[in-house]
């Protein structure tokens, strides 16, 4: 078989401007200076337009969403075709009337939009009252336009897309605590796995919390990437977002880029950044030949998983 050859891939890392045109802006200028460094994939951070709006209740911040394809995604779709890079754009997604999304797009690097990852998750805890905002993704649904893959080759939920420079799959911020949707999309095919997020501290949690935090929130990932011999690559974003009524919400970064070991090939602290890392196929292949979980899994074993509890 012949070798595949590497790919490199970038995540960045950043907070919103005052508009979302200015935001818009902002995250071209990272892409283009990415793609200068050599970036053939560039994974945004959730939700990247806009500011974290999750933070409490309010109507009127429907009115942020829009379609998939949309200004948006239409817009960087041309520049992805301009400089043939891979996009991974989380965004908004109004799917219809009443129907929400926290979604990411996955443009080729042809600019052929190839689908929609809709996050199968979703939480509700102070300041990320996300069941208000997001309808979570579903297993089937819609056909995709190309390129996307599930079980048994249906669209929806976990999903890859087999793009020029990789195979990629994408789950979304409160998706990266379960293994299920790691595992699944890895067995799918998935060379990578990209997780976009938006996490932070509650300021009166931050000197008790802060660092255990932090360190909870790679080591899961990490171990995402041990388990099933894939990379893994986070993009948070940065920065504090006041809210009215609330303490706000101080974003603390610390993405970073994770190899089949496990180990740290790029990482930032809580400042804005574009980690850019080379991911060469060939490891997935050593690390399984050595550490071979995806062989040995006793999947006669593992139907007690569907149930959500089997305690007493």
């Amino acid at each position: 078989m012949t070798p595949r050859p590497a790919f490199t891939v970038a995540v960045i890392q950043d907070g919103v401007a005052a508009t979302p045109e200015e935001t818009l802006a902002a995250t071209e200028r990272r892409i283009r200076d990415a793609h200068a460094k050599g970036a053939q994939v560039i994974c945004l951070k959730e939700l990247f337009n806009a500011p974290y709006f999750c933070k409490r209740l309010d109507a009127s911040r429907f009115d942020l969403a829009e379609p998939v394809p949309g200004p948006t995604t239409e817009r960087l779709q041309r520049l992805a075709k301009e400089l043939a890079v891979v996009l991974v754009v989380p965004i908004y997604e109004k799917q219809a009337p009443g129907v929400y999304r926290n979604s990411a797009a996955v443009v080729d690097a042809d600019g052929a939009l190839l689908g929609v990852y809709r996050k199968m998750h979703i939480p509700h805890d102070p300041l990320f009252e996300e069941k208000y905002y997001f309808a979570p993704g579903e297993s089937g649904g819609a056909v995709q336009p190309k390129g996307a893959r599930g079980p048994s080759g249906e669209a929806g939920g976990f999903m890859v897309w087999k793009t020029r420079y990789a195979t990629i799959g994408v789950l979304i911020c409160w998706d990266q605590w379960y293994p299920e949707g790691a595992r699944i999309t890895s067995l799918l095919g998935a060379d990578i796995l990209f997780y976009p997020t938006a996490i932070g501290w509650h300021p009166a949690e931050k000197a008790e919390w802060g660092a255990a935090q932090v360190d909870a929130w790679r080591t899961t990932q990490r171990a995402h990437a041990i388990a099933n011999g894939v990379f893994v690559a986070a993009p948070n974003r940065v920065g504090f977002e006041a809210e009215a009524g609330t303490d706000g919400i101080e974003f603390f970064g610390h993405s970073f880029i994770a190899d089949p070991y496990g180990r740290y090939v790029a990482q930032a602290e809580t400042g804005e950044a574009t980690l850019i890392a080379k991911c060469d196929p060939a490891l997935i292949e050593y690390t399984r030949r050595n550490w071979p979980f995806l062989r040995d899994r006793r999947v006669d074993a593992y139907a007690p998983i569907l149930n959500r509890w089997l305690g007493a």
